[in-house]
């Protein structure tokens, strides 16, 4: 491996539960990139690491267990500047030729990262799968974009940097597994335990409790369905990842039982399984969020639901229309409920027209976010990088 370049992915904790989307994509990206040695920051308690997570004795791929949690808390976070300071520091980060961010750009974290990079040999990367700009202005964004080279999710973000006058951007889709994430019949053992079966017409909601805004539009939009047609069943897969989280469930749930219908919803937010075991368990998916704020501008659970051959009703969010289309999904007005209602029903009620959205948006998964395809660009930036040295 001495001869490989050597890459450094700064991450959040990289280990189980595989329930969120840049260390998902950054283990992914590390599991097949074998022209290099990459480096993943992973947790102390990550066990028999080989048979769980496909790693081989021989990969290419060196775990430093520097966390001690999978969560993302300031525990966790000075666990990691602690890391950087030593490698980069104090080492001089002579044991990397390429340090790549998948963290969103703060002041805070910018700050560590320059401080660190006393080695002006190392280049470095920042992958942005958002640019934050509902909170920073142009001269903010200006200020915490610092990389040799920025990665963007979004054709979105990609403009709105060329714009504010960047010229080393590129922008590459999330890639993710479409071997694993791929149509397959329901998992037994998962209908089991949340009580679904072959007669329920399973709507799959895998988004935030508060962030996005759409919690109380797919509640009261389930309610009035539900009302009409036993058959639905609603699965919510949607972590708790804070109080307001907490609070929004709890609310969500006495809502449902007040209308008599908490049977029919599933709520799945113990990480005890694998997500497209999740999305096969559906009939469709449905992402109506209200804002995009803080949310990343390609949500990998919109892109994972439709290469499991899921047909999609999102909101028509400027972001959002950089990928989807009403080719490949079904668009609404955000906060439409009576538009969410009258999509849904007309999915369930036409199984031709779901199997033919379904089947057009996963050919563009497909065609677009193979985690082969990706890999090799972002391959070809590492190398691109690598001959400036």
């Amino acid at each position: 491996m001495t001869d490989k370049k050597k890459i450094l992915l700064l991450t959040r904790p990289i280990c189980p539960p595989w329930d969120e989307g840049s260390k998902n994509f950054a283990y992914t990206l590390a599991k097949h990139a074998g022209g290099f040695e990459i480096h993943l920051l992973t947790c102390v308690e990550k066990g028999d690491l080989a048979p769980n997570w496909g790693l081989s004795p021989q990969s290419n791929v060196i775990c430093h267990d520097i966390y001690t949690s999978p969560k993302w808390n300031w525990p966790q976070k000075i666990r990691a500047y602690i890391f950087l300071l030593k490698e980069f520091f104090l080492k001089g980060g002579k044991d990397y030729d390429i340090l790549h961010s998948f963290f969103t750009p703060t002041k805070l974290n910018v700050f560590a990262l320059k401080l660190c990079l006393r080695n002006k040999n190392i280049k470095t990367i920042q992958t942005l799968a958002t640019l934050r700009d509902d909170l920073y202005a142009s001269e903010k964004i200006k200020e915490i974009i610092h990389a040799d080279h920025i990665v963007t999710y979004s054709d979105y973000a990609k403009e709105k940097l060329e714009k504010m006058g960047f010229e080393n951007i590129k922008r590459i889709y999330p890639g993710i597994d479409i071997e694993k994430y791929s149509p397959a019949p329901k998992n037994a053992e998962l209908m089991k335990k949340y009580n679904t079966t072959e007669n329920d017409f399973v709507i799959n909601y895998t988004g935030e409790y508060v962030r996005l805004g759409d919690m109380d539009d797919v509640v009261e939009t389930f309610v009035d369905l539900v009302s009409a047609n036993k058959n639905l069943k609603l699965h919510l897969a949607v972590r708790v990842k804070n109080q307001k989280d907490a609070e929004k469930k709890r609310e969500a749930a006495q809502r449902l039982e007040n209308a008599g219908c908490l049977d029919r919803v599933a709520f799945m937010d113990d990480g005890s399984y694998e997500m497209q075991d999740i999305y096969n368990l559906a009939d469709i998916s449905i992402f109506p969020a209200r804002t995009m704020a803080g949310k990343f501008d390609i949500p990998l659970a919109v892109i994972e639901a439709m290469a499991c051959e899921k047909p999609v009703i999102a909101s028509n969010l400027e972001r959002l229309q950089y990928f989807l289309n009403d080719e490949n999904s079904i668009l609404i007005e955000p906060g439409d409920r009576e538009a969410l209602k009258e999509k849904i029903l007309y999915l369930c009620n036409n199984p031709e027209a779901r199997r033919e959205l379904g089947q057009k948006g996963m050919q563009f998964v497909r065609e677009n976010f193979d985690i082969m395809k990706v890999v090799k660009e972002y391959e070809d930036v590492y190398a691109s990088l690598n001959k400036e040295q």
